[in-house]
């Protein structure tokens, strides 16, 4: 029986579940770790650097939340602040001067929405990200891991390729924070979730996506295995393409519109 909208984001909260360094460690090779924003410190919600994909370097960000309790208090559980933000552009912008691909690794409920977040430049950074990343002239491509919460994903997002894992999530808000904005009821969370159209399902039918991937033996050998040729595959693809930046632009401006055709991993 498929599940419903909120046992998938209750799947992607759970803690077993691979989170961004997994995924590194699984499908590259070589990962090289980068630190810093150069403007006030190093992010540890955003693990970003220089790897191996079959041979061809690429720069790697992911949000990462962490597993145990101290990890996820150390990652602030995968919610960037801005300097986690400007270190993530600093690495992409890099990436564009070296030709290199881009890979973002997308899993957080949303950015950190603390005083001192607000206070050094938060949603400028995100703002800042959203407008670079359209300009940078270097194949970007974002896979959605878990949960996508509003603007804290979406500046890991503007690529020319956006995949979804088979219960991630993207939404502009949680089902509990829409529940009680909505209904001043956060116990109506379900009904919320069907009604955000959050599933991988719902963004590949708006065009929101491109792909969503299979997670029967997610955390497996075969599964990064698979993944990482599904990548190979698309950044040749995107590396031969004319006029990458155009064509983001144009993606973008074609969101909303359903399609017709759905492409799933099988």
């Amino acid at each position: 029986m498929p599940k419903t909208a909120y046992e998938r984001v209750k799947t992607v909260r759970d803690l077993k579940r691979p989170t961004g360094l997994d995924y590194i460690c699984g499908i590259f090779d070589g990962f090289l770790e980068l630190h810093g924003d150069r403007r006030f410190a190093d992010d540890p919600a955003i693990v970003g650097g220089v790897a191996m994909l079959d041979g061809q370097p690429v720069t790697v960000i992911a949000i990462e939340k962490g597993c145990t309790t101290k990890e996820r208090t150390f990652r602030n559980f995968g919610a960037p602040g801005p300097e986690g933000y400007r270190k993530s552009l600093r690495l992409m912008q890099q990436a564009a001067k070296f030709r290199r691909p881009i890979i973002c690794l997308v899993d957080t409920s949303g950015a950190n929405c603390g005083i001192g977040a607000e206070e050094r430049g938060q949603g400028q950074a995100i703002a800042e990200n959203l407008m670079e990343m359209m300009t940078l002239d270097t194949p970007i491509l974002s896979i959605l891991i878990g949960e996508g919460g509003s603007g804290g994903a979406l500046a890991l997002a503007v690529a020319d390729r956006v995949w979804m894992m088979e219960n991630a999530v993207y939404s502009v808000i949680s089902p509990e924070g829409c529940a009680s904005i909505l209904w001043k009821d956060a116990a109506k969370a379900e009904t919320a979730a069907e009604n955000l159209k959050l599933t991988a399902s719902d963004a590949l039918t708006l065009g929101i996506i491109e792909r969503i991937i299979e997670e029967n033996d997610i955390g497996q050998e075969s599964f990064y295995a698979r993944i990482r040729t599904m990548l190979s595959k698309e950044l040749q693809i995107l590396a031969q393409t004319e006029g990458l930046t155009v064509q983001r632009y144009d993606r973008f401006r074609r969101i909303g519109t359903p399609i017709q055709k759905k492409e799933e991993d099988q």
